[in-house]
């Protein structure tokens, strides 16, 4: 009898690990009523620190459901350099235009950026990690669409873009470029992206995690506490 509570708890324990990373304050919500009409472009400027060059378009999905993006990038460095990453920012980027001020990624579950983004389970990554979720840029010109469940453009929500910034990143995390999205009105019928929840376009690289720096997960840790506790139970 024992040995199967045991077999139970190590199976559950088991399957909570499976469900992947998630956030101290939980998942990622599923957005559904995004207001229709309003598109945010990320355009990124002219520079004569760096040759990238694009843009980066958001507008809510069918129904409200989610955001449909729409991802065009020229100009990229050397592919020895990549793959290059893209995420939401949480803070807009100043008059100055220094990427830095755009602080971390856009991040209101406070997921953290360790361990790396789970594709298969994208609520538990960081909802600004659109590269983690959706695939790093591999090529140059590098074009992608798909529809991002957990961004928003209804203001007041924590997973709102519309006061923030995309930066584009080296593969060892150092920023290349950065712009702010601005707001403008289009056609509520003007969506016509991916249906939600699929990955980029044909052509374009699978989705990869990135590697992130940060703090360390505590998940490893926290799971051989728990086995431990639970062999000590029944062995003692």
């Amino acid at each position: 009898m024992q040995y199967s509570i045991l077999l139970s708890s190590l199976a559950s324990l088991a399957a909570v690990s499976a469900q992947g990373v998630t956030g101290k304050l939980g998942d990622a919500l599923v957005v559904s009523d995004n207001p229709q009409g309003i598109e945010y472009t990320a355009t990124l400027p002219d520079s004569e620190k760096n040759t990238v060059r694009g843009f980066i378009k958001a507008i809510a999905g069918p129904g409200g459901k989610g955001l449909d993006y729409t991802v065009e990038l020229s100009g990229l460095p050397d592919a020895s350099l990549g793959p290059f990453l893209y995420h939401v920012h949480d803070q807009p980027v100043p008059e100055d235009g220094n990427c830095t001020k755009t602080l971390a990624h856009l991040d209101p579950t406070e997921r953290g950026e360790d361990p790396p983004c789970d594709t298969t389970a994208p609520k538990t990554c960081q909802v600004g990690d659109l590269s983690g979720k959706f695939g790093k840029i591999t090529a140059s010109p590098f074009k992608a669409s798909y529809n991002d469940l957990y961004t928003a453009t209804k203001p007041g929500l924590g997973a709102f873009i519309g006061n923030r910034s995309v930066v584009v990143h080296y593969a060892n995390k150092t920023r290349i470029t950065c712009a702010n999205f601005v707001a403008s009105q289009i056609s509520p019928n003007s969506s016509n992206i991916t249906s939600p929840g699929t990955g980029a376009t044909p052509g374009t690289t699978s989705p990869t995690a990135p590697l992130f720096e940060g703090s360390a997960s505590t998940v490893a840790v926290s799971m051989s506490v728990a086995l431990a506790g639970i062999v000590a139970a029944f062995f003692v």
